[in-house]
């Protein structure tokens, strides 16, 4: 089993180290933008079979939309930091400092979500007044942002296997898991919401189970050993020096999806000046929005695995090269997109 491992580690380097850049890139790029483009999809999904019950509940889908950002932008930075640590320390060939880091922001992203499950089930009625909830969708963004924190370990911890997976190089095995789940939320939406007639109870119901789902398929793939990475109780290290690391990396994933959830968090409480139709109007529009910048942000995360395997293997001009395809390549699909 072990020189199994082996072998398909050292393949994998092979294939890391040495295929062009130019296709490497590409073939890493296009799961990682069906992954962004299915949980978008899922996402509006959503608001769509909710849209029949009622605009109120349309517009609390879009005020948790602001909550869901913010689990996932921690998530990311605990992917990111610990991901870009793994894929460099694979390219330098430290497989078991790799291991700790993925371990290590596996466990800080699912204790992040254990505290906003608790907290947020505790102060909930006041936390959807925060996103920007307006009197007569309360009941609705209570309703469904029960089901939203409930998940709350689901989607932090599922943003870390995802990223940790695709730093790997192992963009299709991250898909799967995803694609998954947003599958699965869209069948079950309609059956929950209209056969059992659970109303937007059913919609957060469903992208709970939908979401903790897709994060046992995730984690799985770990278990299975199809990773270099582990998630193993042995590999835990909660010394300062390591999760300083995962932090400061993940940081700037943190700020940006975080003024992202903010950005939006405020437009849903100017647009509640102006009804619960407004509310529900802006999600709409911002569903379509996350659409295209889906397509932008999968390709320069496809770029990511190459860029850090590489410099941990010292190839240095792969990097460059990496780089001058990912700019002009990226620039060339949102010219197109814009059209």
């Amino acid at each position: 089993m072990e020189e199994a491992v082996k072998k398909r580690a050292e393949i994998h380097y092979r294939k890391m180290t040495e295929m062009p850049v130019n296709k490497l890139i590409l073939s890493l790029c296009v799961p990682t933008v069906i992954s962004m483009l299915i949980t978008t999809i899922y996402n509006a999904a959503d608001t769509y079979f909710v849209s029949k019950i009622s605009v109120s509940a349309s517009g609390a889908v879009g005020i948790l939309f602001s909550l869901m950002a913010i689990l996932q932008a921690f998530g990311f930075m605990c992917g990111h930091g610990s991901g870009s640590w793994i894929s460099r320390l694979l390219g330098a060939r430290e497989i078991e400092r790799a291991r700790q880091y993925s371990t290590t922001g596996f466990a800080m992203a699912f204790l992040m979500g254990i505290f906003f499950l608790f907290f947020g089930l505790w102060l909930i009625t006041p936390l959807m007044r925060f996103l920007g909830s307006t009197p007569t969708i309360l009941p609705y963004a209570k309703s469904y942002g029960f089901y939203i924190l409930i998940a709350a370990p689901a989607f932090t911890t599922g943003c870390v296997m995802n990223n940790i997976l695709r730093y790997e190089g192992l963009a299709k095995l991250a898909m799967v898991g995803f694609v998954t789940g947003g599958v699965l939320n869209t069948i079950l939406d309609p059956i929950l919401i209209f056969t059992f007639h659970l109303g937007i109870q059913g919609a957060g119901l469903s992208t709970a189970i939908s979401q903790y789902i897709s994060m046992f398929i995730l984690f799985a793939m770990f278990a299975q050993k199809r990773s270099q990475s582990r998630i193993e109780w042995r590999y835990l290290n909660f010394s300062p020096k390591l999760m300083l690391n995962i932090i400061k990396n993940g940081f700037p994933s943190l700020t940006r999806q975080g003024l992202n959830s903010l950005s939006n968090l405020c437009l849903n409480v100017q647009a509640g000046l102006y009804g619960d139709a407004c509310i529900a109007a802006m999600s709409i529009v911002a569903k379509c929005m996350q659409l295209m910048f889906s397509v932008c942000v999968g390709i320069g995360q496809g770029f990511q695995p190459v860029s850090s395997f590489n410099y941990g293997a010292k190839k240095f001009q792969r990097v460059k090269q990496g780089i001058l395809f990912t700019w002009g390549f990226s620039s060339l699909v949102i010219a197109v997109l814009k059209v």
